[in-house]
């Protein structure tokens, strides 16, 4: 088993609800704010010290994913791409992934969701260190509808003690948002699952194995953490506004993956200003001249 933690990025979700926005550019890619909404997850992993990181993406839009991110040489990474041709569910990324990860750890983030919080960060590489010492992590987070999600039932020391997907009664207010740290033995159990009743391979099923096999920890995310599944038009637009306030409110630039690639000593301050130059008409461009200007 290698030690080094590796990230997925699934990027191949049609999109149907944001249609007829999604026909001529897939969902990951449409803007949120002022950037495509993948570069949010992109840039948690990166701020975890994710080097590798595999895109998963469908077949028509593999070219597009390439043209945008190209190998991840420009800031340091390394970026791979693969194909989900079935819709099969979350899971189904660590079959696809078998290969690229090569019996490592990884990060497996949803592309649509979007996390905001001073502490998002630092939960993150602490939910992280879990998984290395446990096997798995999760992260739990508060809402206020939690029967529309996989809920975590837990005791009074936070150890997780069960996981109900969408339940009537829910036995907290605690879900699982869309970011997963398993360890290399993720793709291994994925192929014990069987397809629900909707006919995909559920996340919170292969979540369970860990539980069910003492691996399996949680992060709790507290009440300052703000959560987004742009899955629809109205969220889409909800996340962009609450992205554009919380960046002037904090003065920074968030979805930043070319700074936080420089910030994690990927990449020097020279690649930093090419970067800048590319996007220099754009308020992107500019934001990133500003942070360099205050180095």
């Amino acid at each position: 088993m290698s030690s080094t933690t590796k990230g997925i990025i699934l990027a191949a979700g049609k999109g149907t609800r944001l249609m007829p926005a999604t026909l001529p550019a897939p969902k990951p890619l449409l803007p949120l704010y002022d950037k495509p909404m993948i570069y949010y997850p992109l840039e948690a992993l990166i701020r975890m010290g994710i080097k590798d990181i595999l895109f998963i993406v469908q077949q028509d839009d593999l070219s597009t994913f390439q043209n945008t991110f190209g190998s991840g040489e420009h800031v340091g990474l390394n970026f791979s791409y693969e194909i989900q041709k079935i819709q099969r569910g979350i899971a189904d990324a660590y079959f696809i992934a078998e290969n690229f990860l090569q019996k490592s750890p990884s990060v497996l983030a949803l592309s649509d969701n979007v996390f905001l919080g001073k502490n998002y960060f630092e939960y993150a590489n602490q939910a992280m260190d879990k998984m290395k010492n446990v096997g798995g992590s999760v992260f739990g987070l508060p809402v206020p509808d939690p029967e529309k999600f996989g809920v975590i039932e837990f005791d009074s020391n936070d150890k997780i003690i069960g996981i109900e997907e969408k339940p009537k009664n829910p036995k907290s207010n605690l879900i699982i948002p869309g970011m997963y740290f398993l360890d290399s033995e993720a793709p291994l159990h994925a192929k014990t699952l069987k397809p629900s009743p909707r006919g995909e391979l559920e996340i919170t099923d292969l979540i369970q194995i860990y539980l069910q096999n003492n691996k399996l920890d949680l992060q709790k995310l507290d009440a300052s953490i703000i959560w987004h599944d742009t899955g629809n038009a109205e969220a889409l637009l909800s996340a962009s506004l609450k992205v554009k306030q919380y960046e002037i409110d904090n003065n920074l630039k968030l979805g930043s993956y070319e700074i936080a690639a420089y910030e994690n000593k990927f990449i020097g301050i020279d690649d930093l200003e090419k970067i800048a130059n590319k996007f220099d008409k754009s308020d992107y461009g500019q934001s990133i001249k500003k942070y360099l200007k205050h180095l």
